[in-house]
């Protein structure tokens, strides 16, 4: 019986995030060790990208998976795309991890990555909020709603190509998803109602059709729930 080697791929694809919610999980509702230092802050964050950005993700190799058999796309440049992607978002990690390791110091986090103050709450949900009205926002959306055009625009063939191309794609994610990511710090980084709800909202945003109706709204609810926090 000949392997199919798309099934396979998508088993471990999809494996892997299982894998990265059941750590997350179990490290927000169990006995595990909370993360203590900078090292394990990195891993958390690692672990946490490839848990909510990996649904964000199948619509990109989904558009990959038609070049396969349409253009010259092949199954080891889609392993590049996939690690050029979460190279990007593990850099983002170590970033995250070092101003959440530095705002604990300060002591504007306490030791689950929850914020101390509501002056800094206000200022993470209003600045996450406004940046969903900016022109970047709305470019690096447009790239994100539409994978295939941007494979087209900027093909690359074989490993080492997927992997320029998910680095490619990986940047401009990075730079439409990270306020969704730092009001993480409001109620916790371990909060999994707020890794839910932010993985839901992020993949939900990618969708041509309903994310264009969603960005805005978002964002105004997120101004709006800033400015209640100082209200109270």
């Amino acid at each position: 019986m000949l392997i199919n080697i798309r099934a396979v791929y998508w088993i471990v694809f999809f494996g892997i995030v299982l894998w990265a919610w059941w750590i997350m999980f179990s490290m927000a509702t169990g006995p595990m060790m909370m993360p203590s230092n900078y090292i394990s802050l990195f891993l958390m964050w690692s672990i946490m990208m490839a848990a909510m950005m990996g649904p964000t993700f199948v619509p990109t190799m989904r558009a990959y998976e038609d070049l396969i058999g349409s253009a010259n796309g092949s199954r080891i440049g889609s392993v590049g795309v996939v690690l050029g992607f979460f190279l990007v978002w593990v850099g983002f990690a170590a970033v995250i991890a070092l101003a959440q390791n530095a705002l604990i110091e300060f002591g504007l986090l306490n030791s689950m990555g929850a914020s101390l103050s509501s002056l800094f709450s206000s200022a993470l949900l209003i600045s996450a909020g406004l940046y969903q009205f900016t022109t970047l926002k709305d470019r690096c959306l447009a790239h994100c709603r539409s994978p295939m055009v941007q494979f087209l625009a900027h093909w690359h063939p074989g490993f080492g190509g997927g992997i320029r191309m998910g680095l490619h794609h990986g940047a401009y994610c990075v730079a439409c998803c990270w306020g969704l990511m730092v009001i993480g710090f409001v109620g916790g980084t371990m909060d999994l109602l707020w890794m839910g709800g932010a993985t839901l909202m992020m993949t939900l945003e990618k969708l041509p059709d309903f994310g264009r109706w969603l960005t805005k709204p978002l964002g105004t609810a997120l101004v709006i729930w800033g400015i209640a926090i100082q209200l109270q």
